[in-house]
């Protein structure tokens, strides 16, 4: 293609987006009702996509993920509101979207011939493949010849499969276990990788990418299977929607808006780094404790606990800005922290903050009433604060339903929190909220009370 005639092909298009989204007519008006025009008249672009941790979850009550925040910028560029609709599997994806259920798949769909027939592939084409999991430091595998002889932990999925027939490849060697246990899912694989549990497992290349600003000694350039291409994809009935979405994304590759998410779910670290647990010798914990004693009459609390849930949001340090948007000394959503009371612009003012995260306990403490032992109660409002109350609403239906104690925490809800990042689990009628990583939540309740009881030692008022 010239270059003249692109220019044509995409100032003919940028026309009909601007003549569909203003309400004029034109020769466009042709097109299926289902097409872009359509889309722009009712003011509404309707994605459909799966529960992930690479492409759309709920966080503190936010919409999150790197494909959700895509198509939310796509959305933005067509001047419609975006509404996502969620399915369980990536054939439920492609059925909903021919029953007419959503204009795109906002989700990267592996591209197949068979797919070809009845879909348009569309937005930014990546190429994927599994990566294998290890430790950095010593002895780390820098190519698939070192896998003979060694244990790798798998789910018996499509990565199964894979490190198979690399074994076939390799001649055989590679101690495979296949990992059946519906508690422990890929990230949970990950997960033991990092902590010294087993030494190698295997997953995406996005997953991978993801799990590493966790767990920053994670290894993943060792490439084992070959490259798969994915994308977007629309019904074939919006070539216009189609082409609008592969321009957009040849314009915005290189957009501040893209490299911001981009690095926000790639990049950036997701957990505080904390200092060393501050020394009580003077009777003090920060400099915040005149603040903590004051707001925490107001819930009935006790004011070392709120200076441990500080701690652990921020370090003690009210500038701070968390990947997810959070922010100031007690770490509040942008929405929350509105809805809370905090003035625009005074998100890192400590009182304020304060003042706000203590409101903000007030109402789920009200929400978990029911749960009457109040120690208890504590732990489910530390870890709303930390997940978003819907996810832990989502495990306290599901100990309901397996036969757990939906008023208890510690080895029952706590439990379910942290299967919340299995499909089994998240994709459960009685679950509203979809994928969760609760381990890191779970983790976060366990730290802020053992950081209470040392405070409570050591400062007797």
């Amino acid at each position: 293609m010239t270059m003249h005639t692109r220019f044509l092909t995409l100032s003919t298009l940028l026309l009909v987006l601007l003549t569909a989204c203003t309400g004029r007519r034109t020769t466009a008006d042709t097109q299926p009702e289902t097409d872009l025009p359509a889309i722009c008249q009712r003011d509404t672009l309707v994605a459909l996509t799966l529960y992930s941790s690479t492409s759309y979850f709920l966080y503190r009550g936010e919409p999150m993920g790197f494909q959700y925040e895509l198509c939310r910028q796509f959305a933005d560029s067509l001047g419609v509101e975006l509404v996502m609709k969620v399915a369980a599997s990536p054939e439920e994806l492609i059925r909903r979207l021919q029953a007419g259920e959503g204009d795109l798949i906002a989700y990267n769909l592996n591209v197949t011939n068979q797919r070809r027939d009845s879909l348009l592939f569309c937005g930014e084409e990546t190429l994927s493949h599994q990566v294998l999991v290890q430790r950095t430091g010593r002895g780390v595998l820098k190519d698939v010849t070192d896998l003979p002889g060694k244990d790798v932990y798998v789910k018996p999925d499509r990565y199964l499969q894979r490190l198979t027939h690399l074994n076939n490849e390799l001649g055989g060697g590679i101690r495979i276990h296949a990992v059946e246990a519906d508690s422990i899912s890929e990230e949970d694989l990950i997960e033991q990788v990092a902590r010294g549990e087993i030494d190698y497992t295997v997953c995406d290349n996005e997953v991978a990418r993801v799990n590493k600003t966790y767990f920053t000694n994670l290894d993943i350039r060792v490439n084992i299977s070959f490259a798969q291409r994915s994308s977007w994809a629309v019904r074939r009935d919006k070539p216009l929607l189609a082409e609008a979405a592969t321009e957009w994304f040849k314009r915005n590759k290189t957009s501040k808006a893209y490299a911001a998410s981009a690095r926000r779910y790639f990049e950036q670290t997701k957990r505080v780094a904390h200092a060393s647990i501050l020394s009580v010798k003077d009777g003090r914990i920060s400099r915040f404790d005149d603040l903590f004693r004051k707001y925490a009459a107001h819930i009935g609390w006790d004011w070392r606990l709120l200076a441990s849930l500080a701690y652990a949001e921020s370090n003690f340090d009210p500038t701070v800005v968390s990947w997810a948007g959070a922010r100031g000394l007690m770490q509040l959503m942008p929405r929350t922290a509105r809805a809370m009371g905090i003035p625009e612009g005074k998100e890192d003012d400590p009182e304020e903050s304060v003042k706000a995260a203590v409101n903000y306990i007030g109402r789920l403490d009200k929400s978990f009433s029911s749960i009457t032992d109040t120690e208890e109660r504590a732990n489910f409002i530390l870890a709303s604060y930390n997940a978003g109350e819907g996810h832990v609403k989502d495990a306290i239906a599901l100990a309901a339903k397996y036969g757990a104690d939906p008023t208890r925490w510690k080895g029952n809800v706590e439990k379910y929190l942290k299967l919340k990042s299995h499909e089994r689990y998240f994709n459960d009628p009685v679950c509203r909220n979809g994928y969760f990583r609760g381990e890191e939540t779970c983790s976060f309740v366990a730290d802020i009370r053992s950081r209470y009881h040392f405070y409570k030692e050591k400062i007797k008022h």
